[in-house]
């Protein structure tokens, strides 16, 4: 067993490709084969696998989130750290705080053009 923190520091609303420094964490551990955990400890911050090949999927993933929960929209009452906050609570309970990786031969077993991000407010590390 493993263990490591580390912060990820966002440039504002964004999927932030965390693929690198986990796969670093992995190989540096020492571990061949088991699981690697990934949990990120904030309510309006998230983890999502996607593909990390083609930079227009991970834009309409940004878009389709913009619609989804829109910074600003007047029907949304707590706002206590600015337009980004509720909508940004939203996108986290809708994706995920948590993920597991397989490990085998001391390397993420990730698809060919799979990823991790994390997504988060304009404000917030994960």
């Amino acid at each position: 067993m493993h263990r490591r923190e580390f912060t990820v520091h966002t440039r504002g609303r964004e999927f932030c490709e965390i693929t690198r420094d986990l796969a670093a964490v992995a190989q540096g551990s020492g571990v061949l084969e088991g699981l690697c955990s990934v949990f990120v400890p904030h309510t309006s911050a998230s983890l999502l696998p996607g593909e990390n090949r083609d930079p227009s999927v991970r834009r309409d993933l940004e878009a389709f989130m913009r619609r989804l929960a829109p910074d600003g929209d007047p029907r949304y009452e707590h706002d206590a750290e600015g337009p980004d906050d509720m909508p940004a609570h939203i996108r986290a309970m809708l994706t995920q705080s948590s993920l597991v990786i397989p490990v085998a031969d001391g390397r993420l077993q990730l698809g060919t053009w799979q990823g991790i991000y994390t997504l988060g407010t304009s404000d917030e590390s994960a």
